[in-house]
């Protein structure tokens, strides 16, 4: 048995599916098959059901799957610590999409240098499949996301409610206009916002994320949906502002992490992010 066995079977285990889990690994379907075939007959069991759905863990595959993460979060504890100064007992390894590192999590990191100077942190920007992909795979020791999915022995936990508010590069507007960016912050926002602007006609402007959308609306002119969190220093600037009298939407941020890990600093790293989440006003976590 090796890691990329393990590594293979976890991340069918996250998508549900061979197909996809070829894609995420770049390597070809057969090749994927021929790991758990191998996997399968090392273990004497199999692991997956296979139907038009994708793959579902059979009993064998669920009671596997703490090992595999057991063993793949193993080699890369020892891939990135072993190399680790003598001074660092530990190491924490956190990711979150790119609007949460605005101002929240190097907060947390702060706090973490400040609460346990002799932890080592790797710290990651990334969306939630990859974020959800790593934490099954156990590389990832918490997630910071805002549209999680399940996984059996990880814990989603709501850490905070985010404000999306319009902004703009111009004082005077009113409402989205024609240079209006629409940022795709997740199936939530996107019914609120149909319901609030039924017959706005699509926007010929989208993004993925927010950061992508202030350096277009700064470089070119135009509006989009921000965190007023991550919109405030803009404002407070006078680069952008705030469009008065339009729709807020909440847009909840959660956690994610394993529910049993042997790393020793998960515990005091999540009651961080608790502590800081906590402090975050209204206004301020908007």
């Amino acid at each position: 048995m090796d890691i990329e066995q393990s590594r293979t079977f976890l991340a069918i285990t996250a998508h549900g599916s061979f197909l996809e889990a070829s894609r995420q690994l770049h390597l070809t379907q057969s090749t994927v098959s021929a790991r758990i075939q191998r996997l399968e007959e090392e273990l004497g069991a199999r692991l997956f059901v296979r139907n038009r759905s994708g793959a579902t863990l059979t009993p064998a595959g669920r009671r596997f799957l703490q090992y595999a993460k057991r063993l793949v979060l193993t080699a890369e504890q020892a891939r990135h610590e072993i190399g680790l100064p003598g001074r660092y007992r530990a190491t924490i390894r956190i990711g979150g999409r790119i609007a949460l590192w605005e101002g929240f999590l190097p907060a947390w990191v702060g706090w973490m240098r400040r609460a346990a100077a002799d932890v080592a942190i790797r710290s990651e920007i990334g969306f939630e499949e990859d974020l959800m992909r790593q934490l099954v795979e156990g590389t990832l020791d918490i997630g910071l996301m805002y549209t999680p999915s399940h996984s059996p022995g990880l814990v989603v936990e709501h850490l905070f409610d985010e404000t999306l508010v319009l902004v703009s590069s111009r004082p005077d507007d009113v409402k989205p206009g024609n240079d209006y960016i629409y940022v795709e912050w997740g199936p939530g926002f996107y019914a609120q916002h149909a319901q609030s602007y039924p017959d706005l006609e699509r926007p010929p402007q989208v993004v993925n994320i927010g950061w992508l959308g202030i350096q277009l609306i700064l470089r070119n002119g135009g509006s989009c949906f921000l965190p007023a969190r991550m919109a405030e220093p803009f404002i407070a600037a006078g680069s952008l502002y705030r469009v008065a009298g339009t729709p807020e939407y909440v847009h909840p941020a959660y956690m994610v992490y394993p529910r049993e890990s042997d790393n020793p600093m998960l515990a005091q790293a999540l009651q961080g992010l608790r502590q800081l989440a906590g402090e975050v006003t209204p206004d301020k976590a908007g």
